[in-house]
């Protein structure tokens, strides 16, 4: 079974003088892999300025806009069609699989893999603390830990919408136990690393119609790694592994690395900018 859905997002930018040059980089780009399947896109600004298509250096689909002419106001809009597939059924491990997966991960040869998502970030970095936030159970499995994890996460943090911005490290959060997705999804990628777990921040779209708590924007989410699974979701902010509802962009170490819009702007004077994203299911589900 699956669901398709279009997303629609929108950005209009008003500027007080003239812009004599820009440039912009979006990541906004549903990715293509065996749980999604870009089926249309369409990407276009109000001054007709070219589109240029490339990947980015962390190998993501991007759309780089580099106007030629002044202007005082710019729109860009895109549409994505997207198909996504339902999850597959996690498989229960036996003691054997669990007892293997914790030695696994503690192998010099796994620490090596996977160095890039197993070291903190300014942004997943957690301050010094007398006691663990929380604690992992060596005697069951890591899939339950990390199950365990999203749902003290959920419960630990409060999701409230203008307490933080993309800059906000680890110890605010923690002190105000307050925030947004991307704050929920820091910590999680901070204590996965800490117990040795890759993990890595998500960027994507989220199907808001089962009510599902996350910014009118982007989404984030986490994936961590397991041995003898692969990378798997969690969306610590819903309290729930991600699915069919969940639209994948592009992954990195943290937001910085996954932001939907990078850009350069010479003008003066004040601006205004404003983004929105809406995400609809076509049909509840297409049979396959």
């Amino acid at each position: 079974m699956s669901k398709e859905y279009t997303v629609t997002y929108r950005s209009e930018n008003v500027y007080e003088e003239w812009v004599d040059d820009a440039y912009w980089q979006f990541l906004i780009l549903p990715l293509e892999n065996s749980t999604q399947e870009l089926v249309e896109k369409d990407f276009s600004n109000s001054i007709h300025a070219i589109n240029q298509y490339s990947i980015n250096g962390f190998g993501f689909n991007s759309i780089k806009v580099h106007p030629k002419k002044r202007f005082k106001e710019i729109s860009f809009e895109a549409t994505f069609k997207v198909l996504k597939l339902e999850s597959e059924e996690i498989k229960e491990f036996s003691k054997t699989e669990i007892k293997k997966s914790i030695e696994e991960i503690n192998t010099l040869e796994f620490k090596i893999n996977f160095e890039r998502f197993l070291k903190s970030t300014r942004l997943t970095l957690l301050p010094k603390l007398e006691t663990p936030l929380f604690q992992f159970n060596t005697n069951t499995s890591l899939l339950e830990n990390l199950k365990l994890l999203n749902n003290w996460i959920h419960g630990f943090l409060k999701y409230n919408a203008g307490v933080t911005d993309i800059t906000t490290t680890l110890d605010k959060v923690l002190s105000q136990k307050s925030g947004v997705c991307q704050d929920f999804a820091h910590l999680f990628c901070s204590v996965c690393r800490k117990n040795g777990i890759p993990a890595r921040y998500v960027s994507g779209y989220l199907n808001h119609e089962n009510g599902y708590l996350g910014d009118s924007q982007m989404h984030a989410w986490t994936e961590a790694y397991l041995p003898n699974y692969g990378w798997l979701g969690f969306d610590p902010t819903n309290n729930i592994l991600a699915n069919a509802n969940h639209i994948k962009v592009s992954h990195g170490k943290d937001y910085n690395d996954c932001s939907p819009l990078k850009g350069v702007v010479y003008s003066h004077g004040n601006h205004k900018t404003g983004h929105s994203v809406v995400v609809k299911s076509n049909q509840q589900q297409i049979q396959q």
